[in-house]
């Protein structure tokens, strides 16, 4: 079931933002989101939270640069997703424009696993380098930097994920969920960590008088990669995250970006002049993590980091192959899953766990969160071990409500069965985990219990928040593209309006999405629901947001419908 509700608009913030000169549209969707003041919508770089506030950035800091002094070799260990992708490009040419002899390693999803395990911090001896750096992983390594230490290696770790009750004993940690560190913004995407990690090693070299002689690196061109990173990675949009992306696209708009994100947005057919969130989001960052779901995430990151164009445009298009590839194994396994969910009442679970031996375990996580869209349960889905089969051990994504923390709610179930499972970690929304495939049944009973312990009933009808009606004089293209050029995500929704509407004709495309002309007022518009084959009625409510469908050269406004109920 799902409920239509309309977000309050506080009236004192929405005047004041009108006020101070805000278009009275943007207002009233800001003061919905909780924005007060006009200041607080100024994304200029000069209003980003100073690196200072970083736990043990100033160390980090120092021996980068050190290690830069005494031209030892560093290694950077990436994530195989888009945040660690992009994280480790920005380490890799800020580093570069440091003088830095600098090189990545990012494991396999399927040999290694995640983050530095004691068998990446081998394969990472064989590199030999002097010193580590870990980008979006490294806080839950205990044992993967003792044995970097061990052998030889010093280690850096920068990440943003939630610690576990034991730290690594890095030399340095720079992560803002880390006990004791008092940097505001907790929600800062592992890019984004790197980019501060890197604005405070300029600092320090610029002490040294590292820049006497040459001019410093302009670290502002790196924002399109913080952007993206930060986009993909769906963390919460905080004042300080917007900030990142509204200056990344302000760049990717000004064709100022690297040379492989402008082979992305072309592969994908979006306009760099016109880019948005939602180009970010659902294009750019999609194609990127393709590589690490079904290949290995290095063709992603040399995407980024070559300046050779015609090189970026190859590997650009290599990686828009593979995507395809991956939505033809998506479909496959939501077909398999929704003959699973035909058996299985969701309104009587607080929560849903599936398998199936042949799935693909790149592609987890995506089934996870289509599930968890459908039905409104907190999913964990899961797939055999690639590199682990003789063991016999399952890997599992799981993707959550709100009201669950899913990485706290594994951490409750590990807690009451101590050893099943073998590791995890993650966020509120996301995380993953291991366990053996026997345990499998111990696991989707102990899940249950904890869901239903954490989540009031109320919690699992699906709420859609919108922000109620759109006048009919908002239905321009000048309006439409007024809303894509502000920056959404989550934490801070991209608008989504509701209305009821007579529908006039109705039609299927490509037998799967709802092609629909709908009568509001004296006005008329196209709407289409994406795949939803099924008719609506004479009257009805629904859930939309504004778009622009682009066709034979003419460009009109369609609502995309979000959801729809009977008047």
């Amino acid at each position: 079931m799902t409920r239509i509700a309309v977000r309050p608009v506080p009236q004192r913030a929405r005047l004041m933002l009108e006020q101070a000169g805000v278009h009275p549209l943007l207002a009233r969707l800001y003061a919905a989101r909780g924005i007060q003041r006009a200041d607080e919508l100024d994304t200029q770089l000069a209003t980003l939270l100073p690196p200072a506030g970083l736990k043990d950035i100033d160390k980090a800091a120092r021996q980068l640069a050190d290690a830069i002094a005494a031209q030892q070799r560093i290694l950077i260990v990436a994530d195989y997703d888009c945040d660690g992708a992009t994280a480790c490009a920005v380490g890799i040419r800020a580093l570069r424009a440091f003088g830095a002899s600098v090189d990545y390693l990012v494991p396999n999803r399927f040999e290694t696993g995640y983050g530095l395990s004691p068998e990446v911090a081998r394969l990472a001896a064989a590199m030999t380098p002097d010193l580590l750096v870990t980008v979006d992983n490294g806080i839950a390594s205990v044992d993967g930097v003792a044995e970097a230490q061990r052998l030889g290696m010093q280690v850096i770790v920068t990440d943003h994920h939630l610690p576990g009750d034991e730290l690594p004993a890095a030399e340095a940690i720079v992560n803002p969920n880390q006990p004791g560190c008092t940097f505001p913004s907790k929600s800062i995407a592992g890019v984004g960590v790197m980019f501060y990690v890197m604005l405070a090693l300029r600092a320090e070299l610029r002490q040294r008088g590292a820049f006497a002689d040459r001019p410093e690196p302009n670290l502002a061109e790196l924002l399109d990669l913080v952007a993206l990173g930060t986009v993909a990675d769906v963390v919460t949009l905080d004042r300080n995250n917007r900030i990142f992306v509204a200056q990344g696209l302000a760049r990717i708009r000004q064709r100022r970006m690297q040379p492989g994100i402008a082979a992305l947005l072309q592969v994908a057919g979006r306009e760099p002049a016109r880019a948005g969130t939602f180009d970010l989001g659902f294009a750019v960052g999609p194609r990127l993590n393709a590589a690490g779901r079904l290949a290995d995430m290095s063709i992603g990151i040399e995407c980024l980091i070559t300046d050779d164009r015609a090189r970026a445009l190859n590997i650009a298009q290599e990686l828009d192959t593979i995507n395809h590839e991956r939505r033809a194994i998506e479909a496959d396994m939501r077909e398999a899953a929704s003959i699973q969910l035909d058996a299985i009442d969701a309104s009587t679970r607080a929560s849903l766990t599936l398998f199936e031996p042949t799935w693909h375990q790149g592609v987890i996580g995506i089934l996870a969160g289509r599930v968890k869209e459908q039905l409104h349960r907190p999913t964990v889905v899961f797939a055999r071990s690639q590199e682990n089969e003789i063991d016999g051990d399952l890997r599992g994504s799981g993707r959550s409500i709100p009201g669950l923390h899913l990485r706290d709610a594994l951490d409750l179930v590990a807690k009451r069965h101590p050893t099943l499972l073998k590791k995890f970690g993650g966020h509120a929304a996301a995380a993953g985990l291991t366990l053996r495939e026997n345990d499998l049944p111990i696991f989707e009973q102990a899940f249950e219990d904890v869901a239903r312990e954490l989540l009031a009933p109320a919690q699992l009808t699906r709420t859609l928040e919108t922000d109620g009606a759109l006048e009919s004089g908002y239905l321009s293209l000048i309006s439409v593209r007024l809303l894509q050029e502000s920056v959404w995500g989550q934490g801070f929704p991209a608008p989504l309006f509701a209305d009821e509407f007579t529908v006039i004709q109705q039609r299927l495309l490509k037998d799967k999405h709802l092609k629909l002309s709908l009568k509001h007022g004296k006005g008329k518009i196209d709407a289409i629901r994406f795949n939803h084959a099924e008719s609506a009625p004479d009257r009805i409510r629904a859930a939309f947001r504004v778009d622009i469908n682009e066709w034979q050269g003419e460009s009109k406004v369609q609502l995309v419908i979000e959801h729809f109920e009977p008047v």
